[in-house]
């Protein structure tokens, strides 16, 4: 079997050959981007996002990367009917602004954001980025959308009104998150042990320490709190956007996803190592239950409306489905090939995940829970 390849700063949990597990926790630990020669019965490791996939609750459709064609497959979900739209090269990232019904595409290799009318399902607009443009989010109240690039001193800040786009300069970053309501930014760098605070009328930085190896990040509404996975400690860390008071929640091994019900004040931390979910009360910030899910969970998501969980497996080809109100595991049920994003349309209670292997996009069963 061929070992992955190291490369510096990317991706601190990857998609690696089933290989011994001390080589997994250097990954992880090492913040390296994976690389495998190719085998055709098993993921290939490159730079993932938790973005890949998106839906639009407003039209009921469903947008989703495919990294090796440079397009966006578009699922309307009432008609059951698949389109595709040809982006950039290397599309790995994806954002709606269902206000505006716009979709935004970030293509790492070509460095550009594709624009999509979501009315027409057609490309609109391609915006030049900045250095390996990674990730991406949305203020529907300003229409500004963000886009972090890795090898840059700056994010891209994208006006929805005309496409324009302009630097901001705050240093590079990986994840990103956005209160729209202050019009602030969250931002972090894997290797960097401080989350950037961003204003977002004035541009202006507050830092908070919070440690290295930061991987997931998501801002609760309910709280003004942003949370963060803490690859290499094994924590949730949480920073007040108001007071910046952190507060470290200790979860399984190797969590890379994090995800919040704001409705019932429940966050869901999936823990790559331990293949576990924790689940916290965002009030005590106090574990209540941690749960055995498929092989490396890779992502979550969460139906708010009724109250269930989904986390992918990247190894075990499935997604877990978890009840929200008892804390148990209802089920596990086909996800495509290799899953490592998801999304979930809470109006139709539909859930959707992105694949390494074909098709790129699948839509989950769940009716048997």
């Amino acid at each position: 079997m061929n070992l992955p390849i190291y490369r510096h700063r990317a991706l601190p949990v990857c998609l690696l050959p089933r290989i011994a597990s001390v080589v997994l926790a250097f990954a992880a630990l090492s913040g390296a981007v994976c690389q495998v020669q190719e085998e055709s019965d098993k993921p290939q490791g490159r730079l993932i996002t938790s973005l890949a996939v998106a839906v639009n609750r407003s039209t009921h459709k469903v947008y989703a990367v495919n990294e090796r064609a440079g397009t966006v497959s578009v699922i309307d979900e009432r008609t059951g009917s698949t389109r595709t739209v040809k982006v950039g090269s290397g599309p790995i990232a994806l954002a709606v602004n269902e206000k505006t019904d716009r979709v935004y595409v970030v293509n790492a290799s070509s460095g550009t954001i594709s624009v999509i009318d979501g009315e027409r399902d057609a490309l609109i607009a391609t915006i030049k980025g900045e250095s390996h443009p990674y990730s991406l989010a949305v203020n529907e109240i300003t229409d500004k959308i963000y886009v972090t690039n890795t090898y840059s001193n700056s994010v891209t800040v994208i006006d929805g009104a005309n496409n324009a786009a302009e630097p901001l300069k705050v240093g590079s970053a990986d994840g990103i998150a956005v209160d729209p309501q202050s019009n602030t930014i969250f931002l972090t760098t894997y290797e960097d042990p401080d989350i950037r605070i961003v204003n977002g009328r004035t541009g202006a930085v507050s830092k908070v320490r919070v440690g290295p190896h930061l991987w997931s990040i998501t801002f609760d509404p309910s709280s003004n709190n942003v949370y963060l996975a803490h690859t290499g400690s094994a924590d949730i860390v949480s920073v007040n956007e108001n007071t910046h008071n952190l507060t470290t929640i200790r979860v399984g091994s190797i969590p890379c996803a994090v995800a919040i019900n704001p409705l019932t004040h429940r966050i869901y931390a999936v823990n790559y190592g331990d293949e576990t979910i924790s689940v916290i009360d965002a009030v005590t910030s106090k574990t209540l239950a941690t749960l055995r899910v498929g092989k490396h969970p890779q992502a979550v998501a969460v139906d708010p409306v009724h109250n269930l969980v989904y986390v992918a497996n990247v190894h075990s080809d499935s997604a877990t489905v978890v009840d929200g109100a008892k804390n148990i595991v209802l089920g596990t049920n086909d996800a495509g090939r290799n899953p490592y994003a998801l999304a979930v349309d809470p109006v139709l209670g539909r859930i959707y995940a992105a694949n390494y292997g074909e098709p790129s996009v699948s839509a989950v069963d769940t009716s048997a829970q």
